[in-house]
């Protein structure tokens, strides 16, 4: 080989590599993200704000869609100024604690990110709580979670009630998406493909999204995995306390005519309530003029008391088109890693405010009265029990024959040892939201867990527990070799992670959960701490009806 080719090859070699090198500087500028407040999507430029206590930024109330009533949802008109997204947007019209609160057409959403220059993060998508009825946004703000997590937070508000969900025949004039009556899970959607489209801008990797939801929300994460309308819009899902609920149409039809007759029949359009529920079942486009005519406020009321009972307020329909006939039978599940979480006295919360118990919960009279302290703990075990099992390894044994990805699935006990958390344990125990203070401080239930997470056990479980779940949602794998195990869950094993902690240091480990709802309802049967006859009063009055009860009601 020539001295004039070595050098002409020796050259080429380092003009190569010099290439290669200004290559990688420039993905690697690409690869950041420039901590800048301003930021512009697809409907114009937005700023938010800094969250200097926890080092995250944060841009609220960012509107995702447009709708009107009882349609689907619409892309937002570009806006020219630039958006203040400073400020907490409008929650879905609501009503709570006995007064209507929000709007309509409060489709926004909050995004927060750690303040650092990562780009290419993870992305969770939350869903609030509330019985598909109540809620907002901000259950879970994110702020505390992000760095911990590593990951882009995002929360939407969403059509909530009769607006969120109506099966009734007159309403279905448009698309088969509309006609199905899920108005939430088409916000839910429009919202995901928002994420897709915008959410780079925030330095999230808008193929990497895992979509979360805590109670009605979990259940509206498990109710996707069934739909066509979410095929390919998520690649992981998280489901806290969240079980499997669907609702028939006619059914759901009945219901709702039955509820809206009194205000047919007050607006003097009908002369009785078994009228207007005729009226109401047909297809008479007066039907349609009235309702989308008629005041927020009263619809917002409607169906109110339901207390997770699908029979007062059905939700979720098995329409044929976004959630199949079939519902969960179908064969075309949206097929992702599934993370499946509960506490372990899940229905504590519900019995405590049954009308049944509330009051005397509320004023300390029920522990001071053995007779009723007994129908209580009754109520709370074995209710938390189904419930427990509803959301996890119920859920999985119904996902299993179908299902082709994994399945994690972990049970908090935290909360239930007297020695550990004696106020909380004598009180509500791991209760229906326990993992949200391993979350976010300060926690939303206060209240209720007093100082019960102060201790260095509690903090360590904390820290563990945000470890799975960074790791899950950026792999589809919650386990690192400084977890303890997670194993995943099969039929055969019945494998669920167990999560407690004592004052000084969590305690995590895999046991196997093979109860069934069968079981629990011999263990009730056998109980002699209060009477059959009172016994048999509180399965039909308190423990009744609920999303977990099925198996119970058809004693």
């Amino acid at each position: 080989m020539s001295h004039l080719l070595k050098k002409s090859l020796v050259t080429t070699s380092f003009l190569s590599l010099a290439c290669l090198t200004l290559a990688s500087v420039h993905v690697s500028a690409q690869e950041k993200f420039d901590k800048s407040l301003e930021q512009t999507i697809s409907s114009g430029t937005l700023k938010g704000k800094k969250d200097k206590e926890n080092k995250a930024i944060e841009w609220l109330g960012i509107p995702y869609a447009t709708s009107e009533r009882w349609k689907a949802p619409e892309d937002v008109a570009k806006w020219t100024d630039t958006f203040d997204a400073t400020k907490v947007g409008d929650k879905a019209i609501q009503f709570n604690n006995g007064e209507v609160v929000g709007q309509e057409n409060a489709l926004n959403l909050d995004v927060v990110r750690p303040d650092n220059a990562k780009a290419d993060l993870p992305v969770v998508v939350f869903l609030h709580g509330g019985n598909n009825q109540t809620g907002h946004a901000q259950e879970i703000k994110g702020n505390t979670i992000v760095n911990d997590i590593d990951a882009v937070y995002v929360s939407i508000n969403y059509r909530l009630g009769a607006f969120g969900f109506n099966p009734l025949e007159a309403l279905k004039t448009g698309s088969d998406e509309e006609n199905s009556g899920n108005y939430a899970l088409l916000d839910i959607a429009s919202a995901l493909d928002w994420v897709k489209e915008n959410i780079e801008a925030f330095g999230g990797d808008k193929d990497n999204v895992t979509l979360t939801g805590f109670s009605a929300g979990g259940r509206d994460v498990m109710a996707t995995l069934t739909s066509p309308l979410f095929k390919g819009k998520y690649d992981k899902a998280i489901s806290y306390s969240g079980g499997m609920t669907l609702a028939d149409v006619e059914e759901s039809q009945e219901i709702f005519a039955s509820a809206i007759a009194p205000l047919v029949v007050e607006d003097g359009l009908k002369a009785n309530e078994e009228e207007a529920k005729s009226w109401l079942l047909s297809e008479s486009k007066d039907v349609q003029g009235y309702l989308t005519s008629v005041e927020a406020d009263r619809l917002a009321k409607l169906m109110g008391n339901a207390g997770i009972r699908m029979s007062v307020f059905p939700h979720l329909y098995k329409d044929g088109n976004v959630i199949p006939k079939e519902g969960f039978e179908t064969t075309k599940l949206n097929d992702v890693p599934l993370m499946l979480v509960t506490g372990t006295n899940e229905f504590s919360l519900f019995a405590a405010f049954d009308q049944r118990f509330a009051e005397d919960f509320n004023s300390g009279e029920l522990f001071k009265d053995k007779k009723k302290l007994n129908e209580f703990l009754y109520a709370r075990q074995y209710g938390g029990q189904l419930y427990r099992l509803s959301n996890g390894v119920e859920s999985a044994r119904n996902l299993e024959k179908k299902y082709g990805s994994e399945i994690f699935v972990t049970e908090i006990s935290y909360g239930d040892n007297e020695k550990v958390t004696p106020k909380l344990a004598n009180s509500l125990g791991a209760f229906h939201g326990i993992f949200e203070p391993l979350l976010q401080k300060p926690s939303n239930y206060e209240a209720f867990i007093g100082d019960s997470f102060e201790n260095k056990g509690a903090q360590q479980l904390s820290a563990d527990f945000k470890g799975y779940l960074k790791n899950f949602i950026r792999s589809g794998n919650p386990n690192s070799k400084k977890l303890t195990q997670w194993d995943k869950w099969t039929a055969k094993g019945n494998e669920v992670l167990s999560l407690d902690a004592s004052k000084n240091k969590a305690t995590i480990k895999m046991i196997s959960d093979d109860e069934t709802a069968f079981e629990i309802i011999k263990k009730m049967k056998a109980d002699q701490s209060i009477s059959d006859e009172t016994k048999e009063e509180l399965n039909n009055t308190v423990l009744n009806g609920r999303w977990f009860s099925s198996e119970l009601d058809k004693q």
